[in-house]
């Protein structure tokens, strides 16, 4: 029997801080990747609300996943028949909103979600004063057209247990939603971590990032062996990948790291609870 591929979508834009502007865009780009085959697009993070403000600025825009922009996004999916996965922020414990990248299948229904777990509090900002971390003892893994995807957000891409726990959860594909800030050295980070999530895992990933003012742009495809297939470079737009499960059974035979490795991914404890 011959297994079908499947055909995905990175879709990168600029979202700011209007979120009925953020909403229009991001349908613009659901609409333009089913309108080129594919059968799942990959928003950027933050696509409801983009901003270089404190991380405290979010919680007053943080929605509900039946709000109205989860509800916008379901209808494009289901009008164009195509299974989205996007980030956005939804209201969470003590006042402190979560990181979330919801997927929803081509009918618009929510097949789950993903909170962010590592926290941005790295090159001088503190993503943590006003987001909650999400759990890290379940990775986020969904199935659709045969494939097994898992997803983790931004930050999420510098620890490599991320990935690992997706893959040993059973993906075969990573989507990494960003708002990849700019600074220096920063699309080197981001093009060699990509490429070594894929590398050490023998895994696709698809990575939709936000572009410029705020962000780096460069969505990319890279394929188990660490090929960059797509690349979406500055501009708003579109890159497309088709995953084989030829080529991945091929990788894996010939590089069997997930056989080979002698050190399981666990959970550290969860945080406490902020004191109120």
């Amino acid at each position: 029997m011959v297994e079908a591929d499947i055909t995905i979508a990175a879709a990168q834009f600029s979202a700011g801080t209007d979120v009925r502007e953020n909403t229009t865009a991001a349908g613009r780009q659901i609409a333009a990747a089913a309108a080129a085959g594919a059968e799942l697009v990959v928003l950027p993070e933050s696509s409801l609300y983009g901003t270089s403000e404190g991380a405290g600025a979010i919680a007053a825009i943080a929605e509900d996943l039946d709000g109205p922009f989860i509800r916008s996004i379901s209808g494009w999916a289901k009008e164009h028949r195509i299974a989205v996965l996007v980030g956005t922020y939804e209201p969470g414990p003590d006042g402190l909103p979560y990181n979330t990248l919801v997927a929803l299948d081509r009918h618009g229904e929510v097949m789950g979600c993903y909170r962010k777990v590592h926290l941005y509090d790295a090159f001088g900002y503190r993503e943590s004063e006003g987001i909650a971390p999400g759990r890290a003892d379940k990775p986020f893994v969904f199935t659709l057209g045969g494939w097994r995807f898992g997803t983790f957000t931004c930050y999420d891409l510098r620890f490599p247990e991320s990935a690992r726990a997706a893959v040993d959860a059973g993906a075969e594909v990573l989507l990494v939603p960003a708002m990849w800030i700019r600074g220096p050295g920063k699309e080197d980070h981001w093009a060699t971590l990509l490429k070594a999530r894929a590398i050490e895992n023998t895994a696709y990933v698809l990575a939709a990032n936000q572009t410029g003012p705020l962000a780096t742009g460069y969505s990319i495809a890279v394929d188990p062996a660490g090929v960059v297939v797509a690349n979406a470079g500055e501009e708003r737009g579109l890159i497309l990948a088709r995953p084989s499960r030829e080529r991945l059974r091929r990788v894996r035979a010939r590089v069997p790291v997930l056989e080979n490795r002698r050190y399981a991914v666990v959970p550290l404890p969860e945080p406490k609870p902020r004191a109120s």
